[in-house]
Order: structure tokens, then C-alpha cells, then sequence
């Protein structure tokens, strides 16, 4: 096969044994931008600039309305970047988030949300977006169309074999991360495609692409509504997917927070008491007791343990507390 391109028009032309003499076969595959779901009008908001504030707002939450079943077409595909990630962690490498735009800043979001929620280290999850810190503020216009860019913020990040780069990009036009994904594929890292179209306006060679087609915007190309929408719900599947499966939560309380104010404490607190029958003041006391390990003052009660013991007991149970307890 060999691809010949005419302006935004790409052929593909596939040689056949099976014709006779030099018969070819042409296959159209139309490579424009305004062919992407993400990029046609959306029939429903036609003639939002002359409705009221209510109509207008009953316009844009009956399209996020249709996301929820969206992201579900694509649960296959995020339950294998679950098990991709989970056994990153587990075999000591991290998981890269790499987007442009609100695809980056959605990346960055999710994995600065990690550490305090889940009391991980900070570079479990990360989040690298096309412009730099700068561009989570202000939007730098181009920085997604820079590939080399992006391996060379790759490169700084320190990325190796076994570790798992998602790339982010609605329209898969982002040439940034396509390259992302392709320097990953290169030096032996895990690679997953995040898209909100059926098909990538980019194509790249990841081990997964999720694919969310979240269909015309109620402006058309805003892709921060719908499917920004979509990208958060899918993120936060993952990173919280992979939380649970590392012994992070206990039925569906955060027993591995890190209480590092007043809130925390106070929900620390109120978890300890809901897990131990203790009452308020002493599951307080016990959690400072254990330097504001929620699940070590758990453990030091149910146990009757010392922290040294009860952390040497988590340890030994990979830090799931039901299997300490239980």
C-alpha cells in the first residue's frame, strides 16, 4: 500500500495479485477537519443566540445529559487502561497525562488531585500539557502543532520503559500528543489514545484508544463543553479505578486521605469513628496518634495495636485495610 495525498484528500492505493495487469484499488479516506463529529453544527442549538436564559440552559444540559451513555460505550476500553496503569504503579512506574488545551488542563486536574485525596506520591499521576505551566492560565495558541515540543517535555520528564502516557486530544489533532504517544511506543512505555470522535483526525499507533464520540457541540467546536465533560468522567474512571485496586479505599471511604487541614481531619475523623464505633474525640485523638494516617488509627484500634504494629500489618497486606481487619 502507498498513500498519495491531493490537498486535504488522502488515497490510499493497495495493489492487487488478484486483478490483472497493474489494477489498483483506490480508497477515498478524506482527511478535513470539518468532517469530525466534534466540528458540525449541532442541530438542536441552531438558534441558541435568540432563545431566553432558560432555554439556553435547557439546550446545553440536555446534550451533557447524553455524555453518562457516551463514556459507557467506551467502559471495555477504559477497564483495559485500568489494568494497565494499576500494574504500572504496582511494578514502580507512573502514569503521564498528556494534553493540549482543556484536554491538558483536565490531565493536569486529575492527576493533582492524587496525592491529597489518596495520600499516593506525587509523581504516581502527573499531567504534561503543550505550552507548559503557563498554558494551565492562558490559552498559548499553536503549542498543541509542536510534536517536537513534546518529546523533548517528555524527555525532561524523565519517561521510561513501563511507564503509561495517555495522550488527550478531543479531535486527535493535536499533533503534540500524537507525538507523545509515539516517543512512549518508542522507548517501551504503555500508550492510550483519548478521543471524543469516532476516528482521530491523527492517527497513532497506541496499545488502547478510548474513543467517546460525544458528537456536535452546542457551539459548534467547543470542545470544552461536552467533550471536556466527557474527558473528566473518563479520567476520573481511571485514576479512581486504579486507586481502589491498590488497596486505596475501603468499602467506599477514603481511608488512605491525607489530612492536611482542617476538613480532612474532620473527615478523617468522622471515617475512623464510622469504622471503629469509637467516639468522635478518641477517633481524633488516634488519628494524630498515628501522624494522620486515617487507615493506621483504624487498624491501632480494631487491633489494639501500637502504630509500629499496625503499620507493619499494612505492609504486610499491601496496605488493604480490609484484609487487616477482616
Amino acid at each position: 500500500m502507498i498513500q498519495v495525498h491531493i490537498g486535504q484528500i488522502k488515497l490510499n492505493v493497495f495493489h492487487s495479485t488478484n486483478l490483472k495487469g497493474s489494477d489498483v484499488i483506490f480508497i477515498m479516506e478524506t482527511t478535513d477537519r470539518k468532517n469530525l463529529s466534534t466540528e458540525q453544527q449541532n442541530v438542536n442549538s441552531y438558534a441558541i443566540d435568540d432563545k431566553t436564559i432558560s432555554e439556553i440552559l435547557e439546550i446545553i444540559n440536555n446534550e451533557d445529559q447524553s455524555i453518562a451513555k457516551k463514556v459507557n460505550a467506551a467502559i471495555s476500553e477504559i477497564e483495559e487502561t485500568v489494568e494497565l496503569t494499576t500494574e504500572a504503579i504496582r511494578n514502580g512506574n507512573r502514569v503521564v497525562y498528556v494534553g493540549a488545551g482543556t484536554s491538558g488542563r483536565l490531565g493536569v486536574l486529575d492527576a493533582s488531585e492524587m496525592p491529597p485525596t489518596y495520600s499516593v506520591p506525587g509523581d504516581w499521576f502527573n499531567g504534561i500539557i503543550a505550552g507548559g505551566d503557563d498554558a494551565l492560565r492562558r490559552s498559548i495558541e499553536g503549542a498543541e502543532d509542536q510534536p517536537d515540543a513534546a518529546i523533548n517535555d517528555l524527555k525532561d520528564f524523565g519517561l521510561s520503559k513501563g511507564d503509561v502516557v495517555i495522550g488527550i486530544s478531543t479531535s486527535g489533532a493535536a499533533q503534540y500528543v500524537k507525538a507523545s504517544i509515539e516517543y512512549g511506543k518508542s522507548i517501551g512505555a504503555k500508550t492510550v489514545y483519548l478521543i471524543c470522535n469516532e476516528k482521530p483526525f491523527l492517527s497513532a499507533d497506541a496499545d488502547i484508544v478510548i474513543k467517546v464520540d460525544t458528537g456536535p457541540e452546542v457551539i459548534t467546536g467547543s470542545t470544552r463543553m461536552k467533550a471536556g465533560t466527557a474527558t473528566k468522567m473518563v479520567l476520573n474512571m481511571i485514576s479512581t479505578a486504579t486507586m481502589v485496586r491498590l488497596g486505596k479505599v475501603y468499602g467506599n471511604l477514603m481511608v488512605d486521605l491525607m489530612a492536611v487541614n482542617d476538613k480532612l481531619v474532620d473527615r478523617g475523623t468522622r471515617i475512623i469513628e464510622n469504622l471503629t464505633g469509637v467516639d468522635y474525640n478518641i477517633a481524633q485523638s488516634k488519628l494524630f496518634e498515628a501522624d494522620k494516617s486515617v487507615k493506621t488509627a483504624v487498624v491501632m484500634i480494631i487491633k489494639n495495636c501500637s502504630k509500629d504494629e499496625a503499620v507493619k500489618m499494612l505492609e504486610v497486606e499491601d496496605g488493604f485495610l480490609r484484609r487487616v481487619i477482616e
